[in-house]
Order: C-alpha cells, then sequence, then structure tokens
C-alpha cells in the first residue's frame, strides 16, 4: 500500500481506549462494525444503555445485536431511541405496517434488493439515518446471504490528497430511477432526485466521507459527461475492490443489525439461491448531506 493509504488506515484503527458499563462491544474488523452483547432488546433500556448504544454507533457504524425475539412493537421501540421512523413509500400499495419494510428472498425471486455496493435512499433530500434490519429466517442450507458493509470515512481519507482535494466541493445527482433499471416502479411511487456534496461532513460527529454510490449516483454536475463516468467509475471500484474498507456480518435467526446509513455503503450477498432468507427493516429519518 501507498504511503498516504497506510496512514489513513492506521489513524481508523487506533482509537481511544473504549470502556463500557452496561454492554459489551466487539469489534468485528479494525475499522468499522462490533457486536454488541448484555442486552434484551424486547425491553425498555435504560438511559444510560442507551447512550453507550449511541457512542458505539457512531464508532463503529455498524452494531450486531443476536439472539434478539421482538415484536414489531419491540423492533420500533428501539429504532425510535434514534429518531423519527420513515414511512415506506409503498406501504399502502399492501396495506402493511408504513414503519417495516419486509426484505425477503426465495426460490421464486429473480433478484434481491441491495445485491451492489449502495447507501440507501440517497436520491432523497434527506437521506435516512439509518436502517435496523431483523432477520428472523436465514438460509435452510445453513450458510449464506451474508451482508458487508464499508466505511466511507476511510474510502475518503485512503484517497491521495489532490484527489481529496479535487472533489471537495463537486457535487453529484442521485436518481431515483436508477435501481429501477429493468422495471417499472409502480405509477403510485413518486420517482425522488436530488443534488449532493460529493464529499459530505457527518452531521454528528463532522468527520469527512465519500457520498456516492453506485446504486443512485448517475453523474457530477461539474464534469463532462465522459469526465463523470470515468470518475464515479473510478470511486465506484475503490469501494468495492478494497477489502480493507469493509466488515462481512453472517447472519443467524434473530440477529438485528443497525447501521449508520449516512457515513457507510452495504453490499447484500445472494448466494443462497433457491434457499430462502426472510427479515423486517425499520428505518429512521435523516437529514440533508452538507459539505
Amino acid at each position: 500500500m501507498e504511503e498516504h493509504v497506510l496512514a489513513a488506515v492506521e489513524r481508523a484503527t487506533t482509537r481511544p481506549s473504549e470502556r463500557y458499563d452496561t454492554i459489551t462491544v466487539r469489534p468485528i474488523s479494525p475499522v468499522i462494525g462490533a457486536e454488541v452483547s448484555g442486552l434484551d432488546l424486547a425491553t425498555e433500556l435504560s438511559d444510560a444503555q442507551l447512550a453507550e448504544v449511541r457512542r458505539a454507533f457512531l464508532a463503529h457504524h455498524v452494531l450486531v445485536f443476536r439472539d434478539q425475539v421482538l415484536s414489531a412493537e419491540d423492533h420500533k421501540r428501539f429504532a425510535g431511541h434514534f429518531g423519527e421512523l420513515r414511512r415506506q413509500p409503498l406501504a399502502d400499495l399492501d396495506g402493511g405496517d408504513p414503519a417495516i419494510l419486509e426484505i425477503s428472498a426465495g426460490r421464486d425471486s429473480r433478484f434481491v434488493a441491495g445485491e451492489d455496493w449502495h447507501t440507501d435512499g440517497t436520491a432523497e433530500a434527506e437521506p435516512s439515518l439509518g436502517s435496523m434490519l431483523y432477520v428472523t429466517r436465514t438460509p435452510e442450507i445453513g450458510v449464506g446471504g451474508d451482508t458487508l458493509w464499508a466505511n466511507m470515512h476511510l474510502a475518503y481519507e485512503m484517497l491521495s490528497p489532490p484527489m481529496r482535494a479535487f472533489l471537495d466541493g463537486l457535487t453529484a445527482v442521485h436518481d431515483g430511477l436508477i435501481p429501477w433499471q429493468g422495471h417499472t416502479p409502480p405509477p403510485e411511487y413518486v420517482v425522488p432526485k436530488s443534488e449532493h456534496p460529493v464529499v459530505v461532513r457527518h452531521p454528528e460527529t463532522g468527520r469527512r466521507l465519500l457520498f456516492v454510490n453506485a446504486g443512485f449516483t448517475s453523474h457530477i454536475v461539474q464534469l463532462s459527461r465522459v469526465e463523470s463516468r470515468a470518475l464515479l467509475d473510478m470511486l465506484f471500484d475503490w469501494v468495492a475492490q478494497q477489502p480493507i474498507l469493509s466488515c462481512r456480518v453472517r447472519w443467524t435467526p434473530n440477529t438485528l443489525v443497525f447501521w449508520d446509513n449516512r457515513c457507510t455503503q452495504h453490499h447484500a450477498v445472494w448466494d443462497y439461491y433457491p434457499h430462502s432468507r426472510y427479515g423486517q427493516r425499520v428505518t429512521i429519518n435523516g437529514s440533508r448531506p452538507t459539505g
């Protein structure tokens, strides 16, 4: 690795000593992700417990809670401690709970949501703070269906100083039609489109991060079509081809994962066809990204 890359990784892995009094936090990788134990999310958590979950969330960006038996109300109550719950845009079509999105795949599936690296909903003017996915059924074969998350702070910091300087101040368009390529969205669906900075600051920590993704970003406003395509393809490949940026979560039944959508990308691995997996996702409203 080049010196500036090694320096960025070293900074990301050198954290002040973490101490938690009410939970146990075990990192999954040096740069992103942690397993949290010592909590029953079906119960009302204390202020001290919630404060430590928040601190771990900002430090690790992805938190994994295993062996949780939750009702839909438990799921929503826990998520509600971190912000207002997002109403799913197509919830009225199926008559389900507007705060819960069902995530399922099986023998009849021809695609699954999130197969490519992406950040959820960046075509929205105010993308989400994060989501909590609660998986209750994993593939019958006993393996498969992992999800990877990548640290977009580190993705930015590992770029060369001239590239970081070039990206600062650029903006990109995020188009909600991109995930629908090859499919037709329902007529009731209002397709979002927004322009966001290419480099933004995390609203709570102020730390800079790369904010473009293959799932929604169509082009960079200040560049020509050819220049934009070349730069975006490089940045998309940068995330996909740098394993050091990511952690891999292996799902077990009754696992809940809470991720910070503001500073991560994720990739759902569909390697279990024709077997099935089922979960429910609750999303927390966020704010407009700022540079």
